[in-house]
């Protein structure tokens, strides 16, 4: 079997010329823009409806809360194992077969909303993880044959507004009358739209996404041996940039998890409507995604550290605002979700070109799953603790917490600088 991997590779990489690897990375933009635009409708949908949906089952928020964390808890567990298909198989059925078991857990959650049974809830929420992490890898394999990894990785992320917003939108609305016009639970009509949309992904990647970028550029396995999880970690850890990247990605993810999974509980306590509260939402996705391409060509040209500096402060900013907002009001609520959002897509893109850039060989996929596990995981826990922290204190508090944790990126790099600043100054005196 790898006999056979081995002289496709070789086929491949010695018969695709400069020209060549350029178009075949334009098809492979195009055909990964054609699968994230549904599957992030399909996740935005399903993750905007979690909270509401496990509060209503158990009347507890800090049980919504874990329900909605049940996406980034998926995305933890399955990242690692996800990397290990793609390195063997290829990006083609690693990300096809993602989408593929998320359809099936958004079903899952529909069927959970029909029984009003909370457990299987959690269930197809961590089934739903598993797009999510697929998403996550489609943006790697946008960079796989990239020149410039910022810029593709950029663009991808950009093509995910489109659906991403979408999503919340058409879940809590036309779909959402569609479901209780045939006696669905109202709730469960963003699972129907999951469903349909995550089966259009893993059709789309799969039929299209040929060749496979990732046996293009040769970073297909070639041993037999399962290469151990330790022979990811220890090239990362031992990297002050790999830590860097992996850090400022967990950062974002536990802010941005944080404020977003309780924030639409908190408004909803002060009386907005689900419409209001979908709006919001689809204004965060925007700020997460709709900037990705000028993003992603300013990490090229000024640096993967200085816009990770750049989101960690947005990040700051954004937090700072969600504070203060009071669950009557919404200005707060948009203006503070939409700079997160801007900030966590700052911090993404570097950190994720940061990754190509430093990680080269057989190994880099186990390291770049390696990495979104960290972040995914980070983002779960981070889920988890706003329950615990909202159900014992106010939101204020929470958004606090999070300014804190947000403005570590920015406080690494510096010391970086000045350390690097004094070994410079040390050398020339």
């Amino acid at each position: 079997m790898h006999e056979e991997t081995d002289t496709a590779t070789d086929q491949i990489t010695q018969g695709v010329g400069t020209v060549d690897r350029a178009r075949v990375q334009k098809r492979t933009l195009r055909t990964l823009m054609g699968g994230i635009v549904p599957g992030g409708a399909a996740m935005s949908s399903a993750y905007s409806s979690a909270a509401l949906l496990g509060e209503e089952l158990t009347d507890s928020e800090l049980l919504g809360g874990i329900a909605a964390s049940g996406l980034t808890m998926g995305a933890a567990f399955t990242a690692i194992p996800l990397a290990r298909v793609m390195a063997d198989r290829g990006r083609r059925p690693g990300i096809a077969g993602g989408y593929a078991i998320a359809g099936i857990g958004a079903l899952v959650c529909l069927a959970a909303a029909q029984a009003e049974m909370y457990l299987l809830l959690v269930l197809g929420m961590l089934c739903i993880g598993l797009g999510y992490a697929s998403n996550m890898a489609a943006r790697f394999a946008s960079a796989d044959l990239a020149d410039e990894p910022g810029s593709a990785i950029g663009t991808l992320i950009w093509a995910s507004t489109f659906g991403s917003v979408l999503g919340p939108i058409l879940g809590f609305g036309p779909i959402r009358s569609v479901a209780t016009s045939v006696g669905l639970n109202e709730l469960a009509g963003p699972y129907l739209l999951s469903a349909t949309l995550f089966a259009l992904a893993a059709m789309t990647v799969h039929l299209f996404l040929r060749p496979d970028p990732l046996l293009v550029s040769g970073g297909l396995g070639r041993s037999e041996a399962r290469v151990p999880l330790r022979s990811f970690i220890r090239p990362l850890v031992a990297s002050p940039d790999g830590r860097l990247a992996a850090g400022s990605m967990t950062v974002g993810h536990i802010v941005m998890v944080g404020i977003m999974t309780m924030l639409p509980l908190h408004m909803r306590a002060g009386g907005h409507e689900l419409e209001v509260i979908g709006f919001m939402i689809s204004l965060h996705i925007v700020g997460m995604y709709a900037f990705s391409p000028i993003v992603g060509k300013l990490v090229d040209r000024l640096g993967p550290q200085r816009m990770i500096v750049v989101g960690s402060l947005l990040l700051t900013v954004g937090a700072v605002v969600a504070a203060r907002n009071e669950a009557h009001q919404s200005f707060g609520a948009f203006l503070g979700m939409f700079l997160i959002g801007v900030g966590w897509n700052c911090g993404l893109v570097a950190s994720s070109a940061l990754l190509v850039r430093t990680f080269d060989g057989p190994n880099r996929v186990g390291i770049q799953g390696l990495a979104d596990m960290c972040m995914t995981a980070g983002g779960a826990s981070a889920g988890i603790t706003a329950g615990l922290v909202l159900a014992v204190s106010t939101f204020p508090v929470l958004a606090t917490g999070a300014t804190v944790i947000a403005t570590l990126p920015t406080l690494t790099v510096l010391l970086r600088w000045r350390t690097s600043r004094r070994s410079t100054h040390g050398v020339r005196s």
